[in-house]
């Protein structure tokens, strides 16, 4: 069962949240991420990504990077533009679309609950993004970017969100994106055993994105424990900072692909080998959004085709019959040699947040040929994740996303 704390975070003083908020630092690459900074050198990205202090002759992994992104982060604190929590809290922490919001409890989940499968993950993590952050989180002594979770539907946590929502906000705030982002704060006991206990009857928490933060969060937290051989488990650095939303909060939005080329194929003979796995209907100009599953958008030299996977290719196992893996397994792999999407530099993907219409830009600028998914559902994650398996990669694109430097976890204590 899932065994989550509350936690005295360091969080913006008021005033500062909407200022300092940033999304992961994994959505931009290093020239974005130094353009925001240096427009706004309060974004958290200063520290999240130090290494936009320095030219580009400084390697982004370099020690100086990490010990600048600590002295940044003391300074940011000592200049008080973060305060710390007196007691120990659990937060709701909602963001709001005009169109639809989502709301979730911010905890302190635990490492032996990720060592045992209670929180269980749908995809690999890459050593090297792995070290990025381990050293990060180890030279900062701070868990910087929560960790973003679901559990399934469950009406005694939905309740206690509800009652929460109408309590007084600490942060109340509108991003550059236009998303309004509110969160409460919970201290007093009864309520806080409440949340633990509902928890406590949770069989599973799943890892919906943030996999690498997890991963490096858990491998800190374990150094710190040999460090700290005589360690009780009460310690601060056996927990990892996280987003707990409840499944019906969510939505997946699709996660498309782009290829540079057709790997020697012309469009005609290119077609002909599509034909073979899917049945291929020229659409027109308008961009194509599949309706259902098994259903895939492809742009190719001005034109948008639908593409529907034959019943030959459909699959009763659970992974394989995932609309990611049909296009992997039936069309990217096998026709235009996309063995590896994790590491073949043929290949780009765009999250469903920038539309239709940057699949067009792309390939009348710099690809060759777009397709546009259906986006995976929140179950097949959960089910993908219970069944013990592992996604294909880029196969979910969870939006909004949540933002960096409004709940830090000292694990020092």
């Amino acid at each position: 069962m899932a065994d989550i704390r509350p936690f005295s975070a360091y969080r913006p003083a008021p005033g500062w949240a909407g200022k300092i908020a940033a999304l992961p630092y994994d959505v931009y690459n290093r020239e974005e991420a130094t353009r925001i900074v240096e427009e706004n050198p309060y974004s958290f990205l200063a520290i999240d990504r130090a290494e936009t202090g320095f030219g580009p002759e400084v390697d982004t992994y370099a020690p100086v990077v990490y010990e600048r992104a600590a002295k940044l982060l003391d300074s940011r604190i000592r200049e008080g533009c973060f305060i710390r929590e007196e007691a120990p809290c659990f937060y709701l922490y909602e963001q709001d679309l005009g169109v639809r919001r989502q709301a979730g409890l911010v905890v302190g989940a635990s490492i032996d609950d990720y060592l045992q499968g209670v929180i269980k993950k749908h995809e690999n993590t890459r050593a090297d993004k792995e070290q990025d952050r381990i050293r990060h989180v180890d030279v900062c002594d701070m868990q910087t970017g929560p960790i973003f979770l679901a559990c399934r539907r469950n009406l005694e946590i939905r309740e206690l969100i509800a009652g929460i929502r109408k309590r007084d906000v600490i942060m109340d705030f509108v991003s550059e994106d236009q998303i309004r982002h509110r969160v409460w704060a919970v201290s007093e006991e009864e309520t806080i055993r409440s949340i633990q206990e509902a928890f406590h009857k949770v069989p599973a928490l799943y890892i919906a994105d943030g996999h690498h933060r997890c991963a490096s969060a858990v491998k800190v937290g374990l150094l710190r424990r040999q460090q700290q051989p005589g360690y009780t488990g009460q310690e601060p650095f056996n927990r990892i900072l996280a987003v707990v939303f409840p499944e019906d909060e969510l939505s997946i939005l699709d996660y498309n692909r782009l290829v540079r080329d057709l790997n020697g194929y012309t469009v005609a003979e290119f077609l002909q080998r599509v034909a073979r796995s899917f049945q291929v209907e020229d659409v027109g100009q308008i961009p194509y959004r599949p309706q259902e599953k098994g259903s895939f958008g492809m742009y190719l030299e001005g034109t948008w085709y639908r593409l529907t996977a034959r019943e030959t290719i459909r699959h009763k196992d659970l992974v394989e019959d995932l609309d990611v893996s049909l296009l992997q397994n039936h069309l990217l792999g096998p026709v235009l040699g996309i063995q590896d999407p994790r590491t073949d530099k043929r290949i780009d993907f765009v999250g469903g947040i920038r539309g239709l219409e940057e699949l067009v830009r792309r390939v009348d600028t710099d690809m060759k040929v777009a397709f546009s998914l259906y986006p995976t559902s929140i179950r097949e994650l959960l089910d993908v994740a219970d069944a013990g398996r592992l996604m294909p990669p880029k196969s979910t694109w969870f939006e909004p996303k949540l933002r960096s430097g409004l709940f830090l976890h000292r694990l020092g204590g």
